[in-house]
């Protein structure tokens, strides 16, 4: 008999904001897949004994490929037991979450999704901002900085993207911020833009910058760095 998958999102990376079920299909694991962004203290939760196999996936650096990812996930599920598959963030969020479920779709595994808290939300907080504003931000927009080549999409919606009422989230987009800024700013979007780096959110090595969108081009132009990171930009409230 096939096993059952538990796709749980592990929130950014702080085990306080996972939530009650998390931590119970953790605790009842056999196998646990996990991110590299939802490894450390989360895995404290796992159950004793279980499987703990890193898939994680992170720019610039060696990692499996999505189509081994599913193959894996599935195998373990053949295998029989529960199975948390842990996705940092929320795993309905650019968390390639779809890939995977069609391969347990199409190996009849029965599987359930436990929302997870989005890193965006987590970072606002930790800005001690809203996303939303009642009368200058009535709009939010998550977007991801880069395709499945690690580029910048050359599909995005450019005009939106550089509307400055909404409140703009980006995504993985340190490396291709600069191209997709000049792309806005040529479109209307003031250089002065309020914008936020907010970097490795819900960890001791967490760091917020408040700076505007022309000044984190050149600082996104000069050094890139290796956290995690959002990009806020918009009208944006103090924080």
């Amino acid at each position: 008999m096939s096993g059952f998958v538990s796709f749980v999102g592990s929130g950014p990376g702080d085990p306080e904001l996972l939530t009650l079920k998390a931590v119970d299909r953790l605790k009842r694991a056999d196998a646990v897949l996990f991110d590299d962004l939802s490894s450390g203290p989360i895995l404290t939760h796992a159950r004793q004994g279980a499987d703990l196999v890193s898939v994680g996936k992170r720019a610039g650096r060696p990692s499996p490929n999505q189509q081994h990812v599913s193959r894996l996930l599935v195998e373990y599920a053949e295998a029989g037991g529960r199975i948390v598959r842990l996705k940092s963030g929320d795993s309905g969020l650019f968390g390639r979450l779809e890939e995977e479920l069609v391969a347990l779709r199409a190996a009849g595994i029965e599987y359930e999704i436990i929302p997870g808290v989005p890193s965006a939300v987590a970072a606002a907080a930790a800005c001690g901002i809203p996303l939303t504003r009642r009368f200058t931000a009535r709009r939010v927009q998550f977007v991801t900085g880069h395709d499945a080549s690690g580029d910048l999409p050359d599909d995005l919606d450019l005009t939106a993207l550089a509307d400055k009422t909404a409140c703009t989230v980006v995504f993985m987009g340190k490396r291709t911020f600069p191209r997709l800024a000049q792309a806005l700013m040529a479109r209307g979007l003031p250089p002065e833009t309020p914008a936020i780096l907010a970097e490795a959110v819900g960890t001791q090595e967490q760091t917020i910058t408040r700076t505007t969108v022309a000044a984190l081009v050149d600082t996104l132009t000069s050094e890139v760095g290796s956290k995690p990171a959002l990009i806020f930009y918009g009208p944006l409230a103090e924080g």
